[in-house]
C-alpha cells in the first residue's frame, strides 16, 4: 500500500520538475531569440503569445490534477483540460473521450458545445472506428480539413463541416483517449507550432488524467481494506458490526447535509465505520460483559479510541479517519476522553461521528438493556447538545432523522393501504 502512494508521489513531483525544467528552458530561449535575433522574434509574435498561454494552462492543469487529487473527479479535470484547450486554439466546439476497459470502447467524458444529436451519436466509439477512434487506434493525430469531402468522417450534428483534428491522449506512447477539437473560424488554427502546443498540452493532460486514474484505484483499495479491517471487529462482537454499518450509511447522510467536501465526507464515512475498530484490543470478558462495568473496566473500555488510532495511523491515506477515530468519545464541554478536548479543538469528523455513536447506542438493544424509545432518544440527544454533542451536528441529525422516520412511516402506511384492498 506504502508503495502506491509513493510512486504516485514521485510521480506528481517528477511532472512538476520537469514541467519547471521546461518552463525554464522555453523562456530562456524566448529571452534569446528576442535578444540575439530580433528579427525572428518579430517575425513570431503570436507564437510567443500562445506560448505563454500554454505554459499558464499547463500550470494550471497540474495543480488542478496534483494539488486537488482525490477532490477532482476524472470527468471535471477532463472538462478543465477541454476548456484549456478550447481557449489555446480559440474553439468554440470539442470533446474529452477516454477508453472504458471494461466497455472496450472510447466514451465522452467532457463536451462543450456539441448538440444531442452529435453527442448521442459519438458517446461510443470502437477503436479504429471513426476519426477518433483511428486517431486511438494508431497513436496518431488525425486532420481533417474538408470533413465533407473526408471518407474517414461520419458526419451529424454541430460542426459537421468544421476542419477538426483528433489528438491521441498518449501514455508513454500507450493511448488511454482522444481529444477532438473543432475549428470554428475562417483560418484553421491547427497548423505550424499551434498543433505543437496542442500536442504538449495533450501530452502533460494525459499523463495527469492516468495519474487520476491511479488514485481512483488507490481508493478502491483502501476502501476493501477499510472494509476488511470492519470484519475484524465483526468477529469479535456481532453488536459492532451491525452498529458500525448503520453508523456509516447514517454518517455520509450527515455528512453530505452538512455539506462536507466529497473527499471530507469519505473521510467521515470511513470513521464511522472503524470508530469501534480499537476493539479489537479490548478483552473479550469486559467488551462482552452482560452488566455494567466496574471502574477498573471502564478505564480499560477508554483505551479502545487510542488503540484504533494506533492501528489506522500508520496508513497515510487514512491519517485523517485516525484523528476522528481518536477524539470521537470526546465531549463538547471538554468532559471527555481521551484528551478531554472541547469545542472546536474536536475534529467535526469527531462530532459527526460521537452523534451517530450515541443515537445508535440508545435506540439497540444491548447486552445489558433493551433499546430506548424514539422520543426518549431524540429527548436525550438534546439534552446533551452543547455538552456532549455539538449542538450544530445534533440539529442537522435530528433533522435528517425525523425525514428519514416520516418516509418510511409513509411507506408503511401506504403498504398497509395496499393490502387492505
Amino acid at each position: 500500500m506504502h508503495w502506491a502512494f509513493w510512486t504516485l508521489a514521485f510521480l506528481s513531483v517528477g511532472l512538476t520538475l520537469a514541467l519547471g525544467w521546461a518552463l525554464q528552458r522555453l523562456y530562456t530561449l524566448e529571452a534569446a531569440v528576442k535578444t540575439t535575433a530580433p528579427g525572428r522574434g518579430a517575425d513570431f509574435p503570436e507564437g510567443w503569445e500562445k506560448l505563454d498561454e500554454l505554459l499558464s494552462m499547463l500550470l494550471n492543469l497540474q495543480e488542478h490534477g496534483v494539488s486537488h487529487s482525490g477532490a477532482v473527479s476524472r470527468e471535471d479535470f477532463a472538462k478543465a483540460v477541454l476548456e484549456s484547450a478550447c481557449l489555446l486554439m480559440k474553439c468554440q466546439r470539442g470533446s474529452v473521450m477516454l477508453w472504458d476497459g471494461k466497455d472496450d470502447c472510447l466514451k465522452i467524458v467532457a463536451a462543450r458545445s456539441l448538440d444531442e444529436s452529435h453527442r448521442s451519436q459519438k458517446l461510443f466509439l470502437k477503436s479504429g472506428e471513426g476519426v477518433a477512434g483511428k486517431a486511438f487506434a494508431s497513436a496518431q493525430a488525425i486532420f481533417i480539413s474538408d470533413p465533407q469531402n473526408d471518407p474517414r468522417y461520419v458526419p451529424g450534428g454541430a460542426g459537421a463541416a468544421e476542419p477538426f483534428v483528433s489528438i491521441p491522449l498518449l501514455v508513454k506512447s500507450k493511448p488511454i483517449g482522444v481529444l477532438n477539437l473543432h475549428s470554428t473560424g475562417d483560418a484553421s488554427p491547427f497548423i505550424g507550432y499551434q498543433t505543437k502546443f496542442l500536442n504538449i498540452l495533450a501530452g502533460e493532460a494525459a499523463v495527469m488524467l492516468h495519474n487520476q486514474d491511479l488514485l481512483d484505484n488507490l481508493q478502491i483499495f483502501y476502501l476493501e481494506m477499510v472494509q476488511t479491517l470492519a470484519r475484524a471487529v465483526d468477529s469479535k462482537d456481532a453488536y459492532t458490526h451491525e452498529h458500525s454499518d448503520r453508523a456509516r450509511v447514517k454518517a455520509r447522510r450527515l455528512a453530505t447535509e452538512l455539506q462536507l467536501p466529497d473527499q471530507m465526507a469519505r473521510y467521515v464515512e470511513y470513521a464511522a465505520l472503524l470508530h469501534d475498530i480499537g476493539k479489537i484490543g479490548i478483552d473479550e470478558a469486559i467488551l462482552l460483559k452482560p452488566g455494567k462495568l466496574t471502574p477498573e473496566e471502564y478505564e480499560v473500555m477508554k483505551k479502545h479510541p487510542i488503540i484504533g488510532h494506533q492501528i489506522l495511523a500508520p496508513v497515510k491515506y487514512l491519517g485523517p479517519v485516525a484523528q476522528m477515530v481518536l477524539y470521537h468519545q470526546e465531549w463538547f464541554n471538554g468532559q471527555g476522553y481521551p484528551e478531554a478536548l472541547k469545542g472546536e479543538e474536536i475534529p467535526l469528523g469527531s462530532r459527526i461521528v460521537a452523534v451517530i455513536d450515541a443515537w445508535d447506542a440508545m435506540t439497540s438493544d444491548r447486552p445489558y438493556r433493551k433499546a430506548l424509545g424514539r422520543e426518549v432518544a431524540i429527548s436525550e440527544l438534546r439534552k446533551g447538545a452543547g455538552t456532549q454533542f455539538d449542538p450544530r451536528v445534533v440539529e442537522a441529525f435530528l433533522k435528517l432523522e425525523h425525514a428519514e422516520w416520516s418516509k418510511e412511516k409513509s411507506s408503511s402506511q401506504t403498504a398497509s393501504a395496499g393490502g387492505a384492498h
